[in-house]
């Protein structure tokens, strides 16, 4: 499949999916969320032993696209169940991949970003990565995301992180277990190859195996959950405080905040 938003690139076993709009600093599209579940599958049904994910430019992924922001507004409520959906999809395919996942994470990671990054079996990040659920700063809800995060952390560490909306850093997000280790800037790519030579050293169909285990031990609260974010992330894109956090965070004001 020929990619116009992510590169996908493979050696010695290890398979390497970059989100690839440094300009944007990779925030989500619509169109980069179908490339990325593409290129899952693919991955799935692939020889490929590892898959890697990585950010090129400054940033690992800066959440959602202002484009995809903006036009939000004008979106039908057909097609804000269609974009919950597909994000649902998106870290669900993550989440249940065969293969094992390592997120190679060197800057920001925020809101749909920081999901991506720590729903990977592993998540090395340097010690300036930013992660945060940033979210309700604009009116949303961190619905999607707070099915995982709850599972990784428990409720009352999602709590604070998912209501204060704050950043984080990759100290803190280790400490809390979204984050394996923390490796220096000039380590991080090798620290990476390491553990992926480790891990091809392990039998692929146990370690598919142990994924499908770990997965199918939470996927009757998963699904529910899931169900439910979808309907919640839908909904609050037709409120006021939707609509202002929008227009405040384009604008570059504070927002005004009906309730």
């Amino acid at each position: 499949m020929d990619y116009s938003t992510i590169l996908v690139a493979e050696e010695d076993g290890v398979r390497t999916i970059t989100l690839n709009r440094p300009e944007r600093r990779n925030a989500m599209t619509p169109a980069m969320q179908d490339e990325l579940l593409a290129a899952m599958d693919e991955a799935a049904v692939s020889d490929c032993r590892v898959v890697v994910f990585a950010g090129a430019g400054e940033a690992f992924c800066s959440g959602l696209d202002l484009s995809a922001l903006q036009a939000m507004n004008d979106r039908s409520d057909a097609e804000h169940s269609a974009d919950a959906e597909r994000v649902a999809r998106l870290f669900r395919s993550l989440y249940e991949l065969p293969k094992p996942t390592i997120a190679m994470v060197h800057g920001a990671a925020v809101a749909g970003g920081t999901g991506l990054a720590t729903i990977c079996d592993f998540t090395l990040a340097v010690p300036g990565a930013k992660f945060g659920y940033t979210e309700v700063r604009i009116g949303f809800v961190p619905a999607l995301v707070s099915a995982f995060l709850t599972l990784q952390v428990g409720e009352k560490r999602a709590r604070d992180l998912l209501l204060t909306g704050r950043l984080f850093s990759a100290e803190e997000a280790h400490r809390v277990g979204l984050v394996n280790e923390v490796v220096q800037p000039e380590n991080l790519r090798a620290r990476v190859v390491e553990l992926a030579d480790a891990l091809k050293l392990n039998s692929p169909a146990s370690m598919a195996a142990t994924k499908r285990l770990l997965a199918a031990q939470n996927k009757a609260w998963l699904d529910r959950a899931i169900e439910l974010a979808m309907a919640a992330n839908a909904d609050s894109r037709g409120t006021a405080d939707f609509r202002e956090g929008v227009a405040a965070f384009l604008e570059k004001r504070k927002p005004v905040w009906k309730g």
